[in-house]
């Protein structure tokens, strides 16, 4: 019974995983999909549960361009978003545009 339930609960985690990154490629305003997408398809794994439910709520926001602003800190982070996400986000954005400029985008 106990391997039948590791595998549930590697499958539902998979499908969380899954959503999410639908999500973040998806999200209406292509700075902020080009930010979370990959992400997600580098990082996602990695994240916690309890990461992961940051980035749900983060997620859940209507304002794309006010949640891209959070992550390259034009405007100030609400303190519900100013989390160990956020600054995982920022460090990965920073690394994600450092090495697109390198392969020459932009």
């Amino acid at each position: 019974m106990a391997d039948s339930d590791g595998r549930a609960d590697t499958d539902l985690r998979q499908q969380r995983l899954g959503r999410i990154t639908f999500r973040a490629w998806r999200r209406g305003f292509r700075e902020a999909d080009l930010v979370l997408g990959p992400f997600m398809e580098r990082e996602g794994a990695t994240l916690s549960d309890a990461e992961l439910d940051a980035l749900e709520t983060l997620l859940a926001e209507d304002n794309d361009h006010d949640l891209y602003a959070w992550i390259i800190e034009t405007r100030p982070t609400p303190a519900e978003h100013d989390t160990p996400l956020m600054m995982k986000l920022r460090v990965f954005m920073r690394a994600h545009v450092a090495a697109a400029v390198a392969d020459g985008a932009g």
